[in-house]
C-alpha cells in the first residue's frame, strides 16, 4: 500500500502539439485518492485524459508500477485503469446493464461474448454502486445521478487497480455526490484501487482527498496532502478571491461582511452564534461579536463575516481589554443579542457584558438559539 502506484515523470501536455502544462512530476500511491483542483481552464482535464490515453503526450511519461504507460498496449491498460471523462454518454437502445457490460469488452474474445465470470463481475458492480434496481431501464431514461453510478459500475466491471474521473459530480445533486464520492472512498479503502479526479468541490475534495495538487495556468501550482493546501491564503491565490473568503475550519466558501460599521452586536459561544451571524449576513446588516476565544467555533466564521470581533486567547480568563473593547460596541450597537451558551469558569465575565448591555442598550433581544 505504500508503494507509488501511479506517477508522471516531467510530462508536459497540451493540444496539437502545442503545450497547456508542462513539467508535470506528481506521483500517487496505491489506494490513495489523488484529486486535481483549481480554476476553469486550468488544465485539469488536459492532464487527466493525457494520463487516461485520451490526448497524445507532448513530452515527458506516465508510469504505471514503473512500467512507462506508451509501452504498454491498449488491452493491458483497459485491463488495469478505468476511465470516467466529463463527456455525457448517450448510447442509444442500452439498458443500464448493457453499459455496465461494456466493461468487460477487455476480456471478451474478437465476438464480445460475455462468459459466466463476466456476467457475474457485471452483477456484482451494479450491487457496488447500488444500481440493481434500474439494471433493466433505458439508460438515457434514469437520472443524471443514476447515469453516473451506471458508468462507474462500467469502470468498475474492468476490475481496475486505478480509476480517473474527471469531475464525476458535475450534474450530481447533494445526495448522489456524496453517494458517488462514499463509494470511491470504500473501493480506495477497502480494495486498494487508486483514484485520480478532479473535483470542482473544494469542500468535498478537502474531505475525501488524501493528496490534491493545485493546477493554475500553465503550472503546477503546488501539491501536498489536504491539511497543507486548504489554507485560506492558497485558495484564495490559486481561485484569485476578490470577495469573500474561503474558510478552512468549515470548508466553505464566505461571502464579504456587510459593509458599513456594526449596527447589532452578538454575544454568543460554542456554536450557537453561527445562524445569527448567517441571517444578518443574509439580510445584509453589518455586525460585531464577542467576546469569543480563538479556539471556539464562532469565532471561526465570525472572523469571515462579522464587521469587528472582540477576541479573547484560549483558555484564559477574560482581560480588561476585551470587556472595554466590547463596552465600546455595544455603546455604537442599536442591539444585543445574546444566544443561550454556556458561561462559567474563566468565560465569567461575560455575565458583565450582558449586564452592561441591559443598562445601555434600548432593544435587547435575548435569543435562545439552543438548550445548553
Amino acid at each position: 500500500m505504500q508503494d507509488v502506484f501511479l506517477r508522471t515523470d516531467h510530462l508536459s501536455v497540451g493540444y496539437k502539439g502545442k503545450p497547456l502544462i508542462e513539467d508535470i512530476c506528481l506521483s500517487v500511491k496505491q489506494g490513495e485518492i489523488l484529486t486535481l483542483i483549481g480554476p476553469n481552464g486550468a488544465g485539469k482535464s488536459t492532464i487527466l485524459k493525457s494520463i487516461a490515453r485520451e490526448l497524445a503526450l507532448i513530452g515527458g511519461r506516465v508510469l504505471l508500477q514503473d512500467k512507462d504507460m506508451g509501452a504498454m498496449t491498449l488491452k493491458e491498460v483497459s485491463r488495469r485503469m478505468s476511465v470516467m471523462l466529463t463527456d455525457r454518454t448517450r448510447p442509444e437502445f442500452m439498458t443500464c446493464r448493457d453499459v455496465v457490460a461494456a466493461g468487460r469488452y477487455p476480456y471478451t474474445g474478437a465476438l464480445g461474448i460475455l462468459s459466466e465470470k463476466d456476467e457475474k463481475a457485471v452483477d456484482e458492480a451494479l450491487c457496488m454502486v447500488h444500481g440493481e434496481k434500474i439494471a433493466f431501464q433505458d439508460f438515457n431514461s434514469v437520472s443524471d445521478g443514476q447515469r453516473q453510478r451506471v458508468l462507474l459500475a462500467r469502470a468498475l466491471c474492468q476490475e481496475p487497480e486505478i480509476i480517473v474521473l474527471d469531475e464525476p459530480t458535475s450534474f450530481l445533486d447533494i445526495r448522489h455526490k456524496l453517494e458517488l464520492l462514499e463509494i470511491l472512498r470504500r473501493l480506495s479503502r477497502e480494495q486498494g484501487i487508486t483514484v485520480v479526479l478532479s473535483l470542482h468541490e473544494i469542500d468535498l475534495a478537502q474531505k475525501i482527498s488524501d493528496r490534491v495538487v493545485c493546477i493554475c495556468g500553465e503550472r503546477i501550482d503546488s501539491w501536498g496532502t489536504p491539511e497543507e493546501i486548504f489554507t485560506e491564503e492558497r485558495i484564495r491565490t490559486l481561485y484569485g478571491i476578490r470577495e469573500g473568503a474561503y474558510d478552512p475550519s468549515f470548508g466553505s466558501l464566505e461571502l464579504p461582511p456587510p459593509a458599513g460599521d456594526p449596527r447589532i452586536f452578538v454575544i454568543s459561544g460554542c456554536g450557537t452564534g453561527i445562524p445569527v451571524f448567517r441571517s444578518l449576513q443574509r439580510q445584509g446588516i453589518p455586525f460585531a461579536a464577542g467576546i469569543l476565544y480563538t479556539n471556539d467555533v464562532d469565532y471561526a466564521l465570525a472572523r469571515l463575516t462579522a464587521a469587528e470581533v472582540v477576541a479573547q486567547e484560549p483558555f484564559e480568563e477574560i482581560s480588561e481589554e476585551a470587556l472595554k473593547k466590547a463596552f465600546l460596541l455595544v455603546d455604537q450597537c442599536e442591539q444585543v443579542i445574546v444566544t443561550d451558551f454556556p458561561i462559567r469558569g474563566i468565560n465569567e465575565r461575560i455575565r458583565d457584558l450582558i449586564g452592561y448591555a441591559r443598562k445601555k442598550t434600548l432593544s435587547f433581544s435575548n435569543v435562545l438559539m439552543y438548550n445548553t
